[in-house]
């Protein structure tokens, strides 16, 4: 929305958030009115009442309010904005230089507005804020706000290292330039918006005053346990991610930090295995069997492209097969040399460069292929692993566990692997319930989610989850499509259940049932699950550690045995994928560095591109 150009004069604009508040609006516009005009010159503010998409009068009342009198202004909104969406979309709209908000339960008593006013009016400030925490307050809070506001504030105090001392107190200010400059930055469009403005003000220099003010609840509290505990703390961790943490990961320290973690991961190991022993096993192996794991392995590569081409062909692309195996080599190849998977961002940016396919496509074919991925992993493991918690046999995989590597409670041991076992049927049912969701018409994630609040950011929670199980839900929707991918995916794991049974077999081990469930079921499985954790390049070291675990744990392969089958396992897949990775960028014309460079650019402008 443009800025009204026939309000000349105008100086400040007060913008009243309103959702649902056909009870108070009027009175509220009023009060408003009154209270600006004992102070400011006549034709020098204007209110604006930013409707959210409310279902009840409020947008009639707006309407007839501004009719009436041309100092009030309707910015209504089809959709629910947010209350932060619906505060930027007003002030974009709004005339005047200083921008003003408060609740429109007139919570905070209205004597404060000329000093809020005042403050960024004068040029005293930046931004202005109130505070209901500051010494010389008058804030009756009951224990149900007043203590989740306190923890909040120390939260944000604590790890955005913000000196204020109430950062969610709907009373504030803030001057046009302000605004320019940080509402582009300011993500969340919810109730954190508040926090945000001052944190990022803060962070760019901006003076930002807080003085106190005399405060009274009006009506019931809208927080409610969806916003509070996953909205705003997750937003707090978010935003410091942003401004503290993220801006010190350079590559250099990516770098350093995933070699240093396979260095760490590694080097544990040697706590209750003789490094001797693991050479000496090494070199040992059959080489014959070990070349044959390897092109086992490189069978799964084309069924990896062929599976990738399915998803594009619900997503709406369709490519050919040796191109698209040469990005998913190029991809995983860069999950092996940088760390944070940083690989999967560059088959986005691949596909984009090379065939013009959208990022947002990219990245939500990346997303089906892992949930599909994750899935299958899953399935490996958890099936054998749910049949023995239902069976009771769990107590002999502890104690042969427990017996098979040193320092391995029994105890904990159980807990883990019913935790486990719960985590397997948790994914194995939700993906059904994406599945069923997929061939309904009304949406089980948001009224599942809108069952437990009702509030905007509960809207929010479900918008997240419901772009997420969208990706799925395209190719869930068309039963031949999903069973091609899950067929694919199983043929694809179990050709890495099979290299690595080959790996192992070349070490002179025999074969048997236990030992085959062991591999197949549980060390490759577990091992790629570590492997999620995007903690050093390509999972090395962990992927051993947990093949590690397992195969010693539950078979009479010695410690030394397994590690060196895990390392030499890891090795040949790591080699083809670099083999192949290296092949395609030739073939490709694609850098790999550049690519890693450009998944910055690509993460941005595929979150333009989903905004607009």
């Amino acid at each position: 929305m443009d800025r009204s150009g026939d309000r000349v004069g105008v100086e400040v604009s007060v913008v009243l958030p309103a959702y649902n508040e056909e009870r108070t609006i009027e009175a509220t516009v009023e009060t408003t009115l009154s209270t600006l005009g004992a102070f400011l010159p006549a034709g020098a503010f204007e209110v604006l009442v930013a409707e959210d998409g409310c279902d009840d009068r409020t947008p009639d009342i707006a309407d007839r309010l501004a009719d009436a009198d041309p100092r009030i202004r309707h910015v209504h909104s089809d959709d629910r904005l947010g209350r932060g969406g619906a505060l930027e979309r007003a002030f974009s709209a709004a005339a005047g230089d200083t921008l003003v908000y408060f609740d429109t339960d007139l919570a905070t008593d209205m004597s404060h507005l000329e000093e809020l006013v005042e403050r960024v009016r004068s040029g005293e400030a930046d931004v202005a804020t109130g505070s209901r925490w500051m010494p010389g307050q008058i804030a009756d809070r009951p224990a149900k706000r007043g203590v989740p506001s306190r923890v909040y504030n120390g939260l944000v105090r604590l790890f955005l290292r913000s000196p204020l001392r109430d950062h969610q107190c709907g009373f504030k200010a803030l001057s046009r330039d302000a605004f320019e400059r940080l509402h582009g930055d300011v993500e969340d469009e919810h109730w954190f918006w508040d926090t945000e403005l001052l944190v990022r003000a803060q962070r760019a220099g901006l003076e930002v005053a807080e003085f106190p003010v005399e405060w009274e609840p009006k009506g019931d509290t809208k927080v409610d346990l969806v916003r509070d505990v996953f909205g705003m703390g997750s937003q707090i961790l978010r935003l410091w991610w942003q401004v503290s943490v993220s801006p010190r990961i350079t590559r250099r320290v990516s770098v350093g930090a995933g070699a240093l973690l396979t260095v760490l991961a590694l080097a544990l190991m040697t706590l209750y295995l003789d490094p001797q022993a693991v050479l000496t096993e090494l070199e040992g192996a059959d080489l014959r069997l070990v070349g044959l794991a390897g092109a086992v392995y490189l069978l799964s590569w084309p069924l990896r492209g062929s599976r990738y081409r399915d998803i594009l062909a619900e997503l709406g692309y369709r490519e050919r097969l040796g191109f698209l195996t040469g990005a998913v080599f190029i991809s995983q190849t860069g999950n092996l040399v940088f760390p944070a998977r940083a690989g999967d961002g560059v088959r986005a940016y691949v596909m984009k460069a090379r065939r013009g396919i959208p990022y947002p496509t990219g990245f939500a074919s990346l997303a089906v292929e892992r949930v599909f991925d994750l899935l299958t992993i899953t399935v490996l493991g958890g099936t054998v692993l749910v049949g023995y918690v239902l069976t009771g046999s769990t107590d002999a995989v502890i104690s042969t566990l427990s017996g098979g590597v040193p320092g391995v409670d029994p105890r904990s041991a159980r807990v883990a692997l019913t935790v486990a076992a719960g985590v397997a049927t948790a994914a194995v049912l939700a993906v059904a319930a994406i599945v069923v969701s997929a061939r309904r018409e009304g949406n089980l994630i948001r009224r599942l989610v809108t069952g437990v609040s009702s509030d905007s950011y509960a809207d929010y929670v479900a918008g997240v989850l419901e772009s997420f199980v969208g990706d799925v839900q395209a190719v869930a929707a068309d039963r031949a499509a999903f069973g091609r991918i899950g067929a694919s995916s199983l043929v694809i794991w179990a050709l890495d259940v099979v290299t690595a049974i080959l790996v192992l077999a070349a070490f002179d081990v025999a074969l048997t049932t236990p030992t085959l469930v062991a591999v197949g079921f549980f060390a490759v499985s577990v091992g790629n699950l570590a492997k999620v954790l995007p903690l050093s390049p390509g999972g090395i070291g962990l992927y051993e550690a947990a093949f590690t675990l397992l195969v010693a744990g539950l078979t009479p392969v010695t410690g030394a045995t397994a590690f060196g089958a895990a390392v030499l396992d890891h090795a040949v897949k790591n080699l083809v994928t670099v083999a192949g990775g290296v092949v395609s960028m030739l073939a490709l014309n694609v850098s790999l560095t550049a690519a890693v460079d450009e998944t910055g650019a690509a993460d941005a402008d595929h979150d333009a591109e989903t905004v607009d």
